[in-house]
């Protein structure tokens, strides 16, 4: 993974991410998938699904389980319209369909996998959709937090305003990869995850090292719902630094972060050496240990 070293001051996009978990035998597990090596994000990385907002889903904004003000009041930003706020819940959905063959819809097993196959012929969700009396569950989905790319970004040359989501698999479905974006997809604890990223068998960007170290933390489903549940999502604004030709990303919490209070379990900063992204204390700090 190349460090970026230019700075991008275009907007930072309004994007989506789910966060799939699951109980498997060794506890909490966590869906990635590896984005294509031609991806211009993330290339090659393990990520959560997820993408950018488009502007067709806001004409979904009505036809969820839930209000746009009630979307709005659980992601808990007044200042964001409860329209805008109904579209990210949207494309959240639509991502995990696109990209994971996952269908937060009132439909069966049988029909959420054929209307996967039918989206990797051509049609778009919407007009896939369109005319069948379909509520998106938005219910379906945990606010767990916010991240927004830094204009000194580190390894896109794009910004993004990312809402990560928390949610289960529908009963009977199955997650997988659309072998177009992603060309793998796999089912890991969080910690072997991260001992595989300390180990060079994966590769990983900083806001999914931060999720998975905050989701080590946790032993099953149930535990990190209730951690969610329990707080309002975090705003998470990176800070980066150089420093003797050291890239630092700092978070809240750290020393070196214009916010004092400390947002999110695990190291306050990362340190991009060995060509990836790396914490104070090593793998250690990552696992909780």
């Amino acid at each position: 993974m190349e460090l970026m070293k230019e700075r991008v001051e275009s907007p930072a996009l309004a994007s989506a991410s789910v966060v799939l978990l699951r109980d498997g035998a060794q506890g909490l597990e966590v869906f990635l998938q590896k984005r294509h090596g031609l991806s211009d994000v993330l290339g090659g990385a393990y990520v959560f699904p997820g993408g950018k907002v488009d502007p067709e889903d806001a004409d979904w904004a009505l036809r969820t389980d839930r209000t746009p003000a009630e979307l709005q009041a659980a992601l808990a930003e007044p200042e964001l319209e409860p329209e805008a706020a109904a579209a990210l819940f949207v494309a959240a959905i639509r991502e995990a369909f696109e990209e994971a063959g996952i269908l937060f819809a009132d439909v069966s097993p049988e029909q959420a996998r054929a209307d996967w196959e039918a989206l990797r012929r051509g049609p778009r969700f919407g007009e896939l959709l369109e005319g069948r009396g379909l509520r998106l569950a938005a219910s379906s989905l945990l606010p767990w937090s916010r991240w927004v790319t830094p204009t000194l970004p580190s390894i896109s040359r794009k910004r993004f305003d990312t809402r990560f989501f928390l949610a289960t698999v529908p009963e009977g479905q199955v997650a997988s990869h659309d072998t177009h974006e992603a060309t793998e997809s796999l089912w890991l604890p969080p910690k072997d995850a991260l001992r595989q990223y300390w180990d060079g068998g994966i590769e990983l960007a900083p806001p999914q090292i931060m999720g998975l170290a905050h989701l080590a933390r946790h032993a099953s489903v149930a535990s990190t719902f209730a951690a969610a549940r329990a707080r309002t999502p975090p705003c998470i604004r990176p800070q980066p630094f150089d420093v003797d030709g050291v890239r630092t990303l700092c978070y809240p919490g750290d020393p070196w972060h214009s916010s004092p209070e400390q947002l999110l379990p695990g190291p306050t900063r990362l340190h991009y050496r060995n060509r990836r992204f790396e914490p104070d204390g090593g793998l250690a700090v990552l696992l909780g240990e």
